[in-house]
This record gives C-alpha cells, structure tokens and sequence, in this order.
C-alpha cells in the first residue's frame, strides 16, 4: 500500500511540475522583463495625465491590456526569430528555439494574448488606446522584426519607436488624447534605446555575428559603437534637458534629469575610452536605471507642479 501511494504521489508531483514548465515557456516567450520596464512608462504617463493617481480599475484594465499586448509581440517576435535565437548563447534556451513549444501554439497564443489586449484597452480604456497600442505592436513585428532587425545595422535605431509606444497608451487611456509630456517621454524612450541596447550589444557581439544580424558592432565595429553610444547619449541627455525650456515640463524635472543625465554621460565615456564588456555592462545596467527615475521625475514634476 504504501508503495503505491508512493508512486502515485510521484507522479502527482510530475504532472504538477510538467504543469508549472508549461506555463513558465509560455511565460517566457512574453520576454516579461521587457513588459515591466513597459508598464513603468505606461504608469508614468498615466499619472502625469491624471496629474495624481487615475481611478484604479482604469489603471488595472490599462495595465493588463498592455501586459497583453507586450507580451503577444514578444511571443511573435520569438516565433520569427526562433532559427537565429538557437544560434545565439543568449537566447539558445527559449522555448521556441529549444521545442519545448510548437510555432503553431505560439502563433495561438500570441494571437489571443494580442486580441484580449485590444479588446480589454478599447472597452475599458478607450478607442485610441487600443489602436495606439496594436499600432506599436505591428510596428515592432512588421518592421522592426521582418525588416529591420536583419537587414541593416539601423534596426535598432528605427525600431526603437514600437518601445516608445506604451506612454502613449497610457496617456490616451487617461485622456482620451496626446499631449506634451507623452510625446516628451516617447522621444526619451526612441532616444534611449540604441545607447541601452547598443551596450547589450557589445557584451553579446560575438553572438549577432553568429546568427549572421547587422548589429552595429559586428557591422562598423565595436570602437564605431561606442562612439555612437555616446554621442546618443548626448543628444538623448540634451533633447530630455529641452522638455523644460519648451514648456513641456518644470523645474522638478529638470534638476534630476539633468543629473541623471550627466551620470550617463560618465558611464557613456568611460565606455568609449576603456576596456569595453565591463563598461558596456555597466552602462546598460545604468541604463535601467536612468529611464525608471526618468519617469519618476516626470510624475513628481507634474504632481508638483
């Protein structure tokens, strides 16, 4: 007897864990680090709109439509690009690259995450929210995915806007419109995005050359690269600094963000003139950082103010 419930206890516990490595490769193919660094500039623009806290189910229903959508370009973006990433050390172990999940699942849950997320942001959101977010979506697998990403070493540079989208969304929930700082913290974002990924890119160069994609580095060169991350960072720093003299946003703002700022700048040098995978390290973890206090100096000038 006591055997028996041995085994059958056994097996409880594998279906249970065949269950949670189910759900964990679909997880995974939402690429959910990606979506929280999302939901942060969706919040940020959210509450810049509402100039405090909007009403908590509008908020619910605009961050779960754009968990959803982030997640359903993720997951197509993981099904086109499933040959290369089993090419790549980095993204060797997805679950589309390894098997553990069928193109054809990944096709229907990535359709549906994206339906739920259009219908959820239309009715309980707004229209414009709705088709502002499927817009970014389809610009960051149409263009950036089909396109851009193997076909010139501009891909990042171009395809930075579908990740600049979400603010938008989070404005457009709120009010129904664009506005000025929405459109401040998109071109941050479009900014942002070649430094940040550049320096990602310099710690995994060898792995773009594997996989045949015309990152920059492995295209015009690492000392090239480093020379774009900075003057990227530069105009990035100066066009964020440029959103208080414009009227778009206060003094609240200007101060951190022109702190913030220089520390990118620091890392950004030390980055051109030294040893290049710990700096690049460094800089792309520093630049997490920077956008997330970005966003949060953008809410308390607007609090504030």
């Amino acid at each position: 007897m006591s055997s028996t419930l041995s085994r059958v206890d056994g097996a409880t516990r594998a279906l249970a864990a065949g269950w949670r490595g189910v759900l964990s490769d679909y997880y995974e193919l939402t690429k959910p680090r990606i979506i929280v660094l999302l939901l942060i500039t969706t919040l940020a623009a959210m509450i810049m709109a509402a100039h405090g806290v909007p009403p908590l189910g509008l908020v619910l229903a605009t961050l779960v439509g754009g968990a959803f959508a982030a997640g359903s370009a993720g997951a197509f973006n993981c099904i086109i690009d499933r040959d290369i990433d089993r090419l790549m050390t980095r993204t060797a172990m997805r679950p589309l690259a390894t098997g553990r999940v069928a193109p054809v699942q990944a096709v229907v849950f990535a359709t549906l995450l994206g339906v739920t997320s259009f219908a959820i942001l239309y009715h309980f959101a707004n229209p414009l929210a709705a088709w502002l977010s499927l817009a970014g979506n389809l610009y960051y697998v149409l263009i950036y995915t089909l396109w851009l990403k193997r076909s010139t070493a501009l891909n990042i540079v171009i395809g930075g806007a579908a990740g600049a989208v979400p603010p938008l969304v989070g404005w457009a929930a709120v009010t129904g419109g664009l506005g000025g700082p929405a459109l401040g913290l998109f071109a941050i974002i479009f900014l942002w995005t070649p430094p940040h990924f550049w320096a990602l890119a310099l710690m995994t160069e060898t792995d773009y050359h594997r996989a045949n994609i015309p990152m920059l580095p492995n295209v015009l060169g690492v000392e090239r690269t480093k020379l774009e991350i900075f003057i990227y960072t530069l105009v990035l720093v100066a066009a964020s600094l440029a959103l208080t003299p414009l009227g778009i946003m206060g003094l609240w703002y200007f101060v951190p963000a022109a702190i913030l700022g220089a520390i990118f700048l620091y890392h950004a040098w030390n980055l051109l003139r030294g040893s290049t995978k710990p700096l690049a390290r460094t800089t792309f973890k520093y630049s997490l950082v920077y956008l997330a206090l970005m966003c949060v100096a953008m809410v308390v000038d607007r609090i504030a103010g």
